[in-house]
């Protein structure tokens, strides 16, 4: 028996060709009764439809996937986003494509370049390089794309981005407040922006409270779980280690909280980490956060994109989701007077 077709699955259903192509096609002007008939038969001779044929058929062209370029799906982080984007899409009978773009800038080209080949209706981008012009030539002209996470260079587009500056200043005010004056930061990239809105916010900080800056307590250019431990067990190397950190990343802080363990210095250092990651609500102590809310950003950027896709014009569009502070303990610890004792120890 050959594939199953629309004509088929009318002749099944007891349904018009064109019924079926209304319900196949998410259109939602079909009888609940007779799109509940249509997709009985759909399931029952496992029909699926040529999305290609399908779309030169639709009078809007549209082959009803969106893509979505994150920089890691694995991370934490942007498998929320990924899944937010997922459900709003969902609702509107869009499938997503996906891919991790690892922070390379030539991944992140031919991605753009692929999902556009395959006729995606729009992108939804976190940028790993520094200039997407390149998206004028590599995406058609009427094709929508939405920056999230970081902001885009030299191509318009709406952009979706958490309050960086901002909720890293409070992570910095909130350890000078617990007596802290010598705090440490570790940073990701510096050549992303998101990282250096971070650093920006823990400058201003340290500005605010009439605290100098010591090059010394800030480690750049640390993306990794291992990069982060390393750099953590070298500043406790030190024979004036900080007595506090504040790490701009969820694995940064993960490496780092790794390695004050290993030390026997997590009661003693206090901890404030930049994105939240699963079980810090476990250790001991519990790991304080500036919780950016990627769930927000993922549907935020979502409903943006459709919005386009449906032909919203306009200048190109800025969305800022609000982080919080979220007090659990590593945050609150007080400056060690003993601290090199502790290290000898």
């Amino acid at each position: 028996m050959g594939r199953p077709t629309m004509n088929d699955v009318a002749r099944h259903a007891g349904v018009s060709l064109k019924t079926v192509s209304r319900v196949v096609n998410g259109e939602t002007s079909v009888s609940a009764d007779l799109a509940a008939r249509v997709q009985a038969a759909v399931d029952m001779l496992h029909y699926r439809p040529n999305i290609g044929a399908s779309m030169l058929r639709r009078a809007d062209r549209r082959t009803r996937t969106i893509a979505v370029l994150l920089e890691d799906v694995g991370n934490p982080f942007s498998s929320s986003l990924h899944r937010a984007v997922e459900d709003e899409a969902r609702t509107r009978g869009v499938q997503v494509l996906t891919g991790s773009l690892d922070e390379d800038p030539q991944r992140e080209r031919e991605l753009a370049r692929v999902f556009t080949m395959r006729r995606a209706d729009g992108l939804i981008i976190a940028p790993a390089s520094t200039d997407q012009a390149y998206l004028a030539t590599e995406v058609q002209q009427d094709t929508p794309v939405v920056f999230v996470d970081r902001p885009a260079n030299g191509f318009p587009g709406d952009c979706v981005i958490a309050t960086n500056v901002t909720g890293a200043t409070e992570a910095v005010r909130h350890l000078v407040a617990h007596g802290h004056r010598r705090i440490a930061h570790l940073g990701d990239y510096a050549r992303i922006p998101t990282a250096r809105s971070r650093h920006q916010g823990y400058l201003a900080a340290l500005a605010e409270a009439g605290l100098a800056v010591e090059p010394d307590l800030i480690v750049q250019d640390l993306h990794d779980e291992a990069a982060a431990e390393s750099a953590t067990m070298t500043l406790y190397a030190r024979p004036d280690p900080p007595t506090a950190l504040f790490t701009s990343q969820n694995l940064v802080t993960v490496g780092a909280v790794r390695a004050l363990r290993r030390l026997r210095l997590h009661r003693a250092v206090a901890v404030v980490g930049f994105d939240d990651f699963p079980l810090a609500d476990l250790l001991e102590p519990a790991v304080t956060v500036v919780a950016q809310d990627p769930a927000l950003m993922g549907r935020t950027a979502a409903r943006a994109l459709f919005e386009r896709i449906d032909g919203a014009t306009g200048a190109p569009r800025e969305f800022w989701i609000p982080t919080s502070l979220i007090r659990r303990g590593s945050g609150e610890l007080p400056p060690s007077r003993s601290l090199r004792d502790a290290i000898a120890l």
